[in-house]
């Protein structure tokens, strides 16, 4: 009995000792960021989740440190759903997020900041031999439904009423997500009822699509557009939507001929929300570390003059002014 004793006491005391180390090394984090005397910031970021903020988020870290030499950011991308647990657990000081942040997270702490805006846009392989009707005809929010919840299209043939037994391939996101979760909203529903072959993350679902001429899938902007040519990828097409669902894409709804062109109908308003939608960077409750308060503070003023050209949709003038409030406070 001693001895066990003995084995559980030494358990405890090294599982205390792990907790003490992990509490200290986050208060050291905190403790180690600084402002320096010439105005610079010396510290560590460490940030998680949303494939369609990582880009993003990539950029204005480059473009931070440049004016902050000392500064040490840590991302790596893995949906947003890790972003929420990541933040929430503080595991990150920062998590990607790209849909709304509900009251039950709130509930847990979540702290939030909107930091830029973008939108989710079906995609498909342009040697697709639908690609024609596609192109002419588009897919209504009726149609994905039925492709997506009501699984009554199986073929591309059932889908426009003609003779092609082509069977009609969709991928969704099997991990927990902002893409799939507005996907669903704009459906009418949510990620969990979403049908299809599941994919791991935004590049998954770019490539099986690339792979796939009878694929229909989804995607953050930014993983259907090169930023370079401002074109869709390679083996990318860009479903139009048939927002009057009159059968037909008039001029009003071709949206999708440029990364400029789907930029400025999420930004008017055009091109519907969800799955348009503000991107998030969240924590648990609002941070203390004051090299993520400068990098959050610089991301909506300063930053934001690298949104554009980056494929993102920078912050309305009022949005930036509630969001500085949020940091002031």
């Amino acid at each position: 009995m001693r001895n066990k004793n003995q084995r559980f006491a030494l358990l405890l005391a090294g599982l205390l000792s792990i907790v003490m180390i992990v509490n200290l090394s986050c208060s050291n984090r905190e403790s180690k960021s600084v402002r320096q005397a010439d105005g610079t910031i010396k510290g560590t970021i460490s940030i998680s989740g949303a494939f369609a903020l990582y880009p993003m988020a990539v950029l204005w870290a480059e473009e931070f440190q440049k004016l902050n030499p000392d500064v040490r950011i840590d991302i790596s991308a893995g949906g947003a759903g890790k972003g929420m647990t990541d933040a929430l657990s503080q595991m990150v000081d920062l998590g990607m997020f790209s849909r709304e942040v509900t009251p039950e997270e709130q509930a847990k702490g979540a702290w939030y900041i909107a930091v830029a805006k973008d939108a989710v846009v079906g995609t498909y392989n342009p040697a697709n031999e639908s690609a024609d009707l596609i192109a002419q005809h588009g897919i209504s929010k009726e149609m994905l439904m039925d492709i997506y919840l009501n699984q009554k299209v199986k073929t591309w043939g059932d889908l426009y009423k003609t003779g092609d037994k082509t069977k009609l391939n969709a991928y969704t996101r099997s991990d927990a997500c902002g893409a799939a979760e507005m996907w669903g909203k704009y459906l009418g529903s949510n990620q969990e009822s979403l049908k299809g072959v599941g994919v791991f993350g935004d590049p998954g679902i770019a490539d099986a699509v690339k792979n796939d001429k009878s694929g229909l899938g989804y995607n953050n902007v930014n993983y259907a557009f090169d930023m370079n040519t401002r074109k869709p990828y390679s083996g990318i097409a860009i479903v139009p939507i048939d927002l009057n669902n009159d059968g037909t894409i008039s001029e009003d709804e071709r949206l999708y001929d440029s990364l400029d062109d789907i930029m400025d109908a999420i930004s008017s308003g055009k091109y519907p929300s969800p799955p348009a939608r503000d991107l998030y960077f969240v924590s648990k409750g609002k941070p203390t570390n004051i090299a993520v308060l400068a990098f959050l503070e610089w991301i909506v003023t300063d930053g934001q003059k690298f949104v554009h050209n980056a494929g993102y949709v920078n912050l309305t003038d009022e949005k930036v002014k509630s969001e500085l409030q949020k940091l002031s406070k």
